[in-house]
This record gives structure tokens, C-alpha cells and sequence, in this order.
């Protein structure tokens, strides 16, 4: 029996080896959503399993909790990718060529993420993230309009910046880990650096992270490295849009978070937590007001993202039990909602013909159920309760308020601007008087109402080994 780790790292890999020689697009859509409902098994299985530790894979409780979270919204992102883009390659905009390189790239890219979340070794993550960030990069420019092309090459340009910066910074950490540890692979194993983080001479440990919170803080998407973001999300595919929004920020925010564990094990370096703190209000501020002179809705939701991440960041600089229960739990939400939204204006775009705002009203007479996935989806994003997303700010708001009144305030002010952006938005949409085409939609609604499922019931209970494993989690952040 292949243990489960291998499986998840294996299927991946055949998959794009399979789906490489696929010509036939109903059949690399279901082998692409196979291969995903495979790895989601193969990481829901873990939990059952023994922990690893070996030089260069590991397996926790915390990269458990990611690693499940990826392969599930990869899977349900599979199925709704499977109708959607078939509408694109009915209505040209795609060609089955293009189609066979999309289907390999995708599993590229969630083998690549589930390899940077289960890396032992600070180089293969960062070779997990480097490969995810190539892959998408093809996706973004895959309709190949000059907007495409544009988005792609800046994300590429600008990645592969911050890539070079957090390769440095991942140099540096090895160099003064091996004066304590030796060299080779010992001086590159997350276990031993933490657990030997007091000994390294603090200074080189606080350079290395100026250079990897640039670096991985891109990937992020947090102000002011986010420039990539907005392009990426508004031309490339919308199931595209749905993990880079959902999985590839939270990967190269978990890569920060692993680095921290590391500084906060050593007294005398940097305190990483007040530059999260600023950079993720910077964020939040930043998108709140952007979100107000947006007119392509993809757009929208792309800086709703960057407002979200600076919220995650912000909860994980405050720090404590209460405060990283409240981030783990906000990736979570923020995870689930927004590749939930995506989901829902990709149907909208198709069925409307355009991206543009101005273009798209009356969306509750001419499409009654997009207009409530819809309207469910910005109001838990937005926080409103019942959502899961309420409960992840309630949290983090009444246990950061009492240590930093003033940031929480501030905070709170981002978050009230953007709520008001979002829903001034949605008024338009949903009840403005109807506008361009009426076509039907042809992509499944499952994946949506999954998800709004969750987040709304996770608004009202969250099971207790869930609570149980989160506390766990937040614990190791410190």
C-alpha cells in the first residue's frame, strides 16, 4: 500500500505525465477532476497516519491543516472547472491545444503547492513555490489576448523578483544554520531549525528575513508587493483566479509563518510580528479604499484578497493562542469564500459576456440563483454573520483590542470601508435595472454552494476536534 503522503505527491506527477498526451478535453476534465479528488483522499488520509519527519518531507499538525484545505478547494475547483472551461472552448475563446496544456499545468501547479506545504527542507519549498508560480504564470497569459499577455509577463517579472529575494534570504538562513548544525541537509530541516534557532547568530537570522518577507510577501499578495495580484486575477481563466486566491497566497504566507516559528525561537533577533502587524494594516487599508474605484468585477474581488491576506498576516503578527486560532481560522474562511465567489462570477461573466461592472445589473431577475451565490458569497467575505469569516474577525478584533487599541482600530476602519465598497458594489449588481446578455449558465453550481455551506455553518458551529486541532495549530505559531 503507497503511504498517503507519496500518493499525494505521486498522483500529481502521473497526472500531468497523462494529461500531457490527452487530446480529447472531456476526458483530460475528468481525469483532471479524478486526479484531484485523489490527492484530497490521499490528504484527508493523513490524519490517520504517522507523523513524518524525515530530512526532506514532514508532516504536522500544522501543514495537515493546509495541506487538506489545497486538495479539497483544488478538487471542487476541478469539477467547476470541468463545464467552464468547455464553455470556453465552445465559444472560442480557447482551443483544445491550449486546453491540453491547461489541464497538465493544473496539476502541476496543486503538486507543486502540496510540495512546498510538506517540505522538510527550506529549498524544496521554495522549488514547490517557484514551480506553482511558473505554472500559473502560462495559465494567466492562456487566453492570449494582449491584456493576457501583459498580466502574465508581470506576474513573471515580479515574481520571479520576489522568488530571487526569498532564494536569498533562504541562503542566508542556511549559512548561519550550519555553523550550529553542519552542512547538508541537517543545516535545511524545519524540525532542527527551531529547535536550534537559539544559538544562530541573530543578526544574519533578522537579514535573512528582511529578504524572505519580500520575497514570500509577494507571493502573498501583500501592499505594497501586490501589483502582480489585481493583472493575474482579471485575465487569467476564473478557476485560475479561484486558486490563486484561495491556495497559492495562503502557500507563500505559510512559508512566512515557518520562517517566524524560526525568529521567535531566538530572543535576540528581529520581532517579525510588529512588521506583519504593519504590513498586513498597510494591506487591508490599502485594498479598502482601492476597492471603491474598481469597474471589472474579477478586479474587485482581486484586491478584496490582498484586504483579506493583510487581515490573516495582521492576526498571526499579533500572535498568541487566540489571535492565530483567529488567522487559521480567517485562511480558512477566506479560503473557501472567495474561490466560492470566483466560482460565481465566472458564471456571471460567461453568461453576461463581459467583466465590467457598468455592464452587469439586474442580476436577481435575469439570474435569480447566480444573484444569491452571489449575494451569500460578498456577505460572508465581507463578514457579515452567520459566516465563518465573522466569527475568524470577532475573534481576532476582541483578543487583539485589549494589547493594541489603536491598531485594532485601525483595522476595524479597513474592514468597515471595505464592507462598504463590496456592498455598495452588489446593489448594482443584483438590483440595477438588467443589463447585457441573457445566456444560460452551463458550469455546475455544486462546488459554489458547497462552500457557502461550510462557511456559513462553520458561522455556527465548528466541530470540536476542529477547535481541538486549530488550538493545536496556534499553539506552534507561538
Amino acid at each position: 500500500m503507497i503511504e498517503p503522503i507519496y500518493a499525494l505527491l505521486l498522483t500529481p506527477l502521473l497526472a500531468v505525465a497523462i494529461l500531457a498526451a490527452v487530446s480529447n478535453y472531456r476526458v483530460g476534465a475528468a481525469i483532471n477532476m479524478v486526479a484531484s479528488g485523489l490527492s484530497c483522499c490521499a490528504g484527508v488520509a493523513l490524519l490517520f497516519v504517522e507523523r513524518v519527519r524525515g530530512d526532506l518531507l514532514i508532516i504536522d499538525d500544522f501543514n495537515i491543516y493546509l495541506v487538506i484545505l489545497t486538495t479539497f478547494v483544488g478538487f471542487t475547483t476541478s469539477i467547476f472547472s470541468a463545464s467552464y472551461i468547455g464553455h470556453e472552448l465552445e465559444t472560442g475563446r480557447l482551443t483544445p491545444v491550449f486546453l491540453r496544456f491547461y489541464h497538465a499545468l493544473y496539476q502541476t501547479m496543486m503538486g507543486a503547492m502540496t510540495l512546498a506545504l510538506v517540505a522538510n527542507n527550506v529549498g524544496l519549498l521554495w522549488v514547490g513555490l517557484e514551480l506553482a508560480t511558473l505554472s500559473t504564470v502560462v495559465m494567466v497569459g492562456l487566453y492570449r489576448t494582449p491584456a493576457a499577455v501583459e498580466a502574465a509577463w508581470k506576474y513573471f517579472i515580479l515574481g520571479s523578483v520576489g522568488i530571487a529575494l526569498a532564494f536569498f534570504g533562504t541562503i542566508l538562513v542556511y549559512l548561519v544554520a550550519q555553523d550550529v548544525l553542519g552542512q547538508g541537509l541537517a543545516a535545511m530541516r524545519w524540525d532542527a531549525l527551531v529547535r536550534e534557532a537559539a544559538k544562530f547568530d541573530p543578526q544574519l537570522l533578522s537579514l535573512a528575513f528582511v529578504f524572505l518577507l519580500v520575497g514570500y510577501g509577494t507571493k502573498v499578495g501583500l501592499a505594497p508587493f501586490h501589483a502582480w495580484l489585481p493583472d493575474a486575477h482579471s485575465e487569467g481563466p476564473t478557476p485560475i483566479s479561484a486558486v490563486l486566491s484561495g491556495l497559492l497566497l495562503n502557500v507563500g504566507l505559510y512559508a512566512l509563518l515557518r520562517f517566524k516559528m524560526v525568529l521567535a525561537a531566538n530572543p535576540a533577533a528581529l520581532d517579525v510580528g510588529k512588521i506583519m502587524i504593519g504590513l498586513g494594516l498597510i494591506s487591508v487599508v490599502f485594498a479598502a479604499l482601492m476597492l471603491y474605484r474598481r469597474r471589472d468585477i474579477k478586479r474587485l474581488f482581486a484586491y478584496s484578497s490582498i484586504e483579506h491576506m493583510g487581515i490573516i498576516t495582521f492576526a498571526f503578527g499579533i500572535g498568541g493562542p487566540l489571535a492565530n486560532f483567529a488567522g487559521l481560522l480567517h485562511m480558512t474562511m477566506h479560503s473557501l469564500t472567495k474561490s466560492a465567489i470566483f466560482f460565481v462570477v465566472g458564471h456571471i461573466a460567461q453568461v453576461k459576456g463581459t467583466q465590467r461592472l457598468d455592464d452587469i445589473r439586474g442580476l436577481s431577475t435575469t439570474h435569480p440563483t447566480l444573484a444569491v451565490g452571489l449575494a451569500i458569497g460578498v456577505f460572508a467575505i465581507a463578514g457579515m454573520p452567520p459566516s465563518g469569516v465573522f466569527m475568524s474577525e470577532f475573534l481576532l478584533i476582541s483578543s487583539s483590542f485589549p494589547h493594541a487599541p489603536l491598531l485594532t482600530a485601525i483595522l476595524v476602519i479597513g474592514v468597515l470601508l471595505a464592507f462598504g465598497a463590496l456592498v455598495l458594489r452588489l446593489q448594482g449588481v443584483l438590483f440595477g435595472t438588467p443589463s447585457g446578455e441573457r445566456g444560460a449558465v452551463r458550469a455546475t453550481y455544486i462546488p459554489l454552494f458547497i462552500h457557502l455551506a461550510i462557511v456559513i455553518i462553520a458561522g455556527l458551529w465548528l466541530p470540536e476536534p476542529v477547535i481541538k486541532w486549530f488550538r493545536i495549530v496556534a499553539a506552534q505559531l507561538g
